[in-house]
């Protein structure tokens, strides 16, 4: 750090504080980096990111969605207060019973709204139902409801009042917009390039399709693989069950 430099510096409010020195350092943004010179100062925030580096690195400010954009990065503002209010919670949009034994998406919706956009959901350890768990999801706030996806691990059905706080969330740091790439190695087997009876646009949307889940569709004995976390059952009755 060159210490050298002494001159008083003026923050935005117009007070005066002492520069100790400046630097040449690596601000990471998103998914980026950008390196910049930086003034080392005594002030309330922790950083603060000028006009200067907005412009010399094409910034975009969207006040309307609350976010700075940069690539293909959109990284969201939040005020400060946020995050004391980081843990907001997600309450029922409707009573949803969850029969036993099941997954299911209950929509939801923030007790707070506005204080930020992009918010992960987490579990609500302290009000939530024994037996129920909670799924880790990215939610955009601003949507007319929450996706919140839970498993019932009970034998019973549970039901979840409207208004019952089903998960937590806090703002999300950045999002990495990245483009879907295909990599020229995951190439469909040919039992799911055959497919006649349909014409070129027809075959092309299929072939996208199966490209985007070809992870689904299982190719070979050897990649079939088995877990014993989940056991179904069908009540064939009095009849025994028969292999064909």
């Amino acid at each position: 750090m060159d210490s050298t430099w002494k001159d008083p510096f003026a923050t935005a409010t117009g007070e005066k504080a002492e520069i100790h020195g400046k630097l040449d350092a690596a601000i990471e943004c998103g998914s980026r980096k950008f390196q910049h010179k930086i003034y080392v100062a005594d002030i309330t925030d922790p950083c603060i990111l000028g006009l200067d580096f907005l412009q010399k690195f094409n910034f975009m400010v969207d006040l309307e969605k609350n976010e700075i954009r940069t690539g293909g990065d959109e990284i969201p503002l939040f005020s400060a207060s946020a995050e004391d209010s980081k843990l907001c919670s997600v309450l029922a949009k409707e009573k949803t019973i969850i029969p036993a034994r099941s997954e299911c998406l209950i929509q939801g919706v923030p007790e707070v709204s506005g204080k930020f956009r992009y918010a992960v959901t987490d579990f609500p350890r302290q009000v939530s139902q024994k037996g129920v768990l909670l799924a880790a999801t990215l939610a955009d706030l601003k949507k007319e409801a929450i996706p919140v996806r839970v498993l019932n691990m009970d034998h019973k059905p549970k039901t979840i009042d409207k208004g019952t706080v089903i998960a937590t969330c806090e703002p999300v740091v950045d999002i990495v917009a990245r483009p879907q790439e295909f990599s020229e190695s995951l190439r469909l087997p040919s039992i799911l390039e055959n497919l006649e009876g349909l014409n070129k646009e027809q075959r092309t949307v299929v072939k996208e399709l199966l490209q985007e889940f070809q992870s689904l569709f299982s190719t070979s004995d050897s990649d079939v693989g088995r877990c014993n976390m989940t056991q179904h059952r069908i009540n064939t009755g009095n009849h025994p069950p028969i292999k064909q």
